[in-house]
């Protein structure tokens, strides 16, 4: 019967009827508009288009006693909350404060759930996450979050977790976050905090993901790296290392990668076990993991010292040569290469090279000079031209395998290479002159001619080491 309805002009005289000062007529009016809209989105987007949502908003305010009534709001906010449409004008109304107030007087659990069903998709939000955080509903969380925590009670633990994430949900908004975070000094920010140490894998989980949250700024990472987030950190992994909670390291590793961000930050983190901590979970076998914890090493080795340690580090590097074949997982694939290029980056270690030739790291670099994202490429590239500077004759099997040359021929010829890749592919050819083999590849693909040309490119860097490298092309044939 629903088209029907509508084809009748049913919805406007509806939507006036909401207006109506006789509950009854409002509830059983709530009850048909939501019927005639269940499952239809271009209907729901009718009802917001004709400012249903300011006048739902205004019954909960008045009728907030009446349970009939808020539960038919309720209901109603929960459909309409789904459509992107509706946010904006759930953002222009005092939404945030009727729900926390409606929140405060709720005792029974399926009452707050049906609360919570709202507040989640509306939470999504910024606006309306610093409106719900300026109307307190933090404080609200909190509080369920410890009368929950020892229960065991499933109604208890659904909600505890209900809470926490919606906690964590609040902080996406860099708004609400900062305003939570009040310098690092703010009640949220320590409760926050007292939930990792606690036995409570919800809570560890939560508590992981809010401080990753908070450090999405220089300000707040530098703040709660100098006291002592760490440690707390560091301490929760070790707890997950055995048979450990998936969700719990990921999200530990992702605050410690956030955390690593800012320069100064990164000998303190070094200095505080973090790089150990990391690398007990190179055994996993779960990819969200191993793609933070790579991503936490490369943030962390921008230290030449720390680079040499950890690119001498042959169990690491197998792993990486092993992770750089993950096919199915491209996060994982490009963060491992990514890894490897920074190991000999920042350590310009003999060493490191050494142990990478050894491990079988030569092919992927290679590989990584040909990716799309030219920040890879270049990545690559500058690697693969210390490795030709330092270890020539280790490397000199590796490099003809992998057709290294015919790849910067084809770099170079491409007009679609960015500058920076047509300058550092010039740099490795000149590199490679000092192997007999590579250099005869170099002479039977015509580079002379190539590189010429290039004198007169455009930009500067790039046509000056193209003389140079014309230069030394000519001197060498």
């Amino acid at each position: 019967m629903r088209t029907p309805c509508v084809d009748a002009g049913l919805i406007s005289p509806l939507v006036q009827l909401l207006n109506s000062k006789d509950q009854e007529v409002l509830l059983q009016t709530g009850r048909a508009l939501g019927n005639i809209c269940y499952d239809s989105h271009s209907l729901q987007a009718q009802l917001i288009n004709m400012g249903v949502i300011p006048t739902l908003v205004s019954l909960l305010g008045i009728h907030y006693q009446n349970a009939a009534l808020t539960e038919m709001c309720l209901v109603a906010f929960g459909n309409l909350a789904e459509l992107e449409s509706s946010k904006e004008q759930f953002a222009s109304t005092n939404i945030a404060e009727e729900m926390v107030k409606l929140f405060q007087k709720q005792t029974e659990h399926d009452k707050r759930e049906m609360i919570f069903e709202v507040l989640a998709p509306l939470a999504e939000n910024d606006a309306i996450k610093l409106q719900l955080v300026e109307a307190g509903l933090v404080e609200c969380l909190l509080q369920i979050v410890q009368q929950k925590v020892d229960s065991d009670k499933e109604d208890d633990i659904a909600e505890l977790k209900t809470a926490s994430d919606l906690m964590v949900l609040l902080l996406l908004g860099d708004e609400s976050m900062q305003k939570l975070f009040e310098g690092g000094r703010g009640n949220v920010f320590q409760r926050v905090l007292s939930w990792i140490p606690s036995n409570n894998h919800q809570l560890q989980l939560a508590g992981a993901l809010a401080i990753a949250n908070f450090a999405r700024n220089d300000g707040n990472c530098i703040h709660m790296v100098d006291n002592g987030i760490v440690e707390k950190l560091t301490d929760l992994l070790d707890r997950h290392v055995e048979d450990g909670n998936v969700t719990v390291q990921h999200a530990a590793l992702s605050a410690l990668r956030n955390l690593a961000i800012p320069v100064v930050n990164k000998a303190k983190m070094l200095e505080a076990g973090v790089t150990e901590a990391v690398l007990k979970f190179l055994k996993s076998e779960m990819p969200p993991v191993q793609f933070k914890l790579l991503g936490t090493l490369r943030m962390l080795i921008d230290a030449q010292e720390a680079a040499e340690q950890l690119g001498k580090n042959i169990k690491l590097v197998e792993r990486l040569v092993e992770w750089c074949e993950a096919k199915d997982h491209a996060g994982v694939m490009g963060e491992s290469n990514r890894l490897l290029s920074a190991l000999i980056r920042h350590s310009k270690s003999k060493d490191v090279i050494k142990t990478i030739v050894q491990s079988g790291g030569i092919k992927h670099l290679v590989t990584m000079a040909t990716s799309e994202h030219v920040i890879m490429q270049n990545e690559a590239l500058v690697a693969l031209a210390l490795i030709a500077a330092l270890e020539l004759d280790t490397a000199e099997k590796d490099l003809e395998s992998t057709k290294l040359v015919q790849i910067l021929h084809k770099l170079l010829i491409d007009e679609r290479s960015a500058p920076e890749i047509k300058y550092n592919s010039m740099v490795l050819i000149c590199a490679l002159m000092g192997s007999e083999s590579l250099h005869k590849e170099v002479q039977d693909l015509a580079f002379l001619d190539v590189v010429s040309k290039l004198r007169s490119h455009e930009n500067k860097s790039v046509a000056q080491q193209a003389s140079l490298t014309e230069q030394r092309l000519t001197v060498e044939s």
